[in-house]
């Protein structure tokens, strides 16, 4: 298996202007969302990059992307069917290769020398199958992720066989069928938000759509988890760092989490201490004037 192409979704109707935001990068230099996502699939080795967008929305993104348009490609998602939708409108892209999938609305920062998409990646060219990121995640934020069940892989503390995925289960579904042996209790192994998809996947989205009668269409887990029922599918546990821009808040925490990985860390603690310090003299001030 050789990943060289990526898909990038970015239809969401929450989610299609967040690429466009501005951050500093961990090298001290002001970038847009949509370039520090290219830069993470390039880091892995992707030579073709398709972002998902709706119609219109090619011209801004090509904008910022700066040096980077040249590699993009665009198709549409005209209207709001979904998760899984996004994902199916990249299939004339694809053309039947294994492709390298992230999402828009989150950014990825490694404790590693290798990037969170290069990791992921190089355990699919190695296993030559479909590989998902995940990581352990307390019962709290399940209504937030897909979550995975299976059996790790005999020698491989970090690897598992997925057996099926279910989309923001319930704690009483996840303690039922998504136990994965080995997790502290009340953790479960949450889809991350980096992917290496074979093209098999298409054929489930398409399946899917055309009996699908939910109101938020079909989601990826869906799809990944009747993927796991016909080929070997695998999860890869990561520790590194993932930040949902779209949240509140979220834009501020990924930049905090950037600066204080980057080259400008010293400077950045300085000035937040220093903020921290001018508020608790002002709140002592204000106790001694009562």
């Amino acid at each position: 298996m050789n990943i060289n192409k990526a898909v990038i979704t970015a239809a969401g109707s929450n989610q299609r202007n967040l690429p466009l935001q501005t951050l500093i990068d961990r090298d001290g230099t002001e970038k847009p969302v949509l370039a520090i996502i290219v830069e993470e699939t390039l880091r892995a080795g992707v030579e073709e990059i398709c972002v998902v967008v709706q119609p219109g929305d090619e011209k801004p993104y090509s904008e910022v992307a700066g040096e980077h348009a040249a590699r993009l490609q665009f198709v549409h998602q005209s209207e709001p069917l979904g998760y899984g939708h996004a994902i199916y409108s990249a299939r004339d892209f694809v053309s039947g290769d294994p492709f390298l999938h992230l999402v828009g609305d989150h950014l990825f920062i490694s404790r590693h020398e290798k990037g969170c998409a290069q990791q992921v990646v190089e355990v699919a060219e190695a296993e030559n199958c479909a590989v998902s990121a995940v990581q352990a995640t307390r019962e709290s934020l399940l209504p937030y992720f897909g979550t995975v069940g299976g059996q790790r892989i005999q020698g491989r503390p970090d690897l598992y066989r997925i057996e099926t995925v279910i989309e923001k289960p319930s704690p009483t579904v996840a303690e039922q069928q998504l136990i994965v042996p080995g997790l502290r209790a009340g953790y479960y192994l949450c889809l991350y938000g980096i992917h290496v998809l074979t093209p098999g996947i298409f054929d489930i989205l398409e399946s899917l759509l055309a009996t699908s009668n939910q109101p938020i269409g079909v989601t990826l887990s869906d799809a990944s988890s009747e993927l796991a029922k016909h080929e070997q599918y695998l999860a890869l546990e990561k520790d590194d760092w993932r930040y949902d821009i779209g949240v509140k808040y979220g834009l501020m925490n990924a930049q905090l989490a950037l600066s204080l990985s980057g080259s400008d860390r010293d400077e950045v603690l300085s000035n937040l201490l220093e903020l921290l310090a001018q508020r608790e003299l002002g709140a002592a001030r204000k106790l001694d004037t009562n």
